[in-house]
């Protein structure tokens, strides 16, 4: 493993989702783009902002997915005896995809949203 505990990776990628959560919901209610904001002046993303945030989170669930079928298919050739780990590993790559899910079905709604205003 690279140092960071697969806990951490979920829990970094939901702080992500909250930030940009947070950050969206501002520019709803304001209409304005605040400071911590990677949307530029042309409307275009900034290096390190959404786009880098969201292939690095799917990065991440992906890295949690083959962890978790590594862990299972060592379980099942008889490599390790810790079902708990396999179990946790599964999970994590379960609850990480479904966060993931939902952070696409609220992008879509939102460009659909968007899609249908009249301009």
């Amino acid at each position: 493993m690279s140092g960071i505990s697969p806990t951490d990776s979920v829990m970094a990628i939901r702080n992500a989702i909250l930030q940009k959560n947070a950050a969206l919901r501002d520019v709803a209610q304001t209409g304005t783009v605040g400071t911590g904001s990677a949307v530029g002046t042309h409307g275009a993303t900034a290096p390190g902002g959404f786009t880098d945030a969201l292939k690095s989170a799917l990065e991440q669930v992906n890295g949690l997915q083959t962890q978790a079928g590594e862990a299972a298919a060592s379980f099942e050739r008889g490599e390790t005896t810790d079902i708990a780990g396999v179990m946790l590993a599964k999970q994590q790559a379960s609850v990480s995809f479904e966060a993931t899910l939902q952070v696409r079905n609220k992008l879509l709604s939102a460009y659909k949203d968007i899609m249908s205003m009249p301009v």
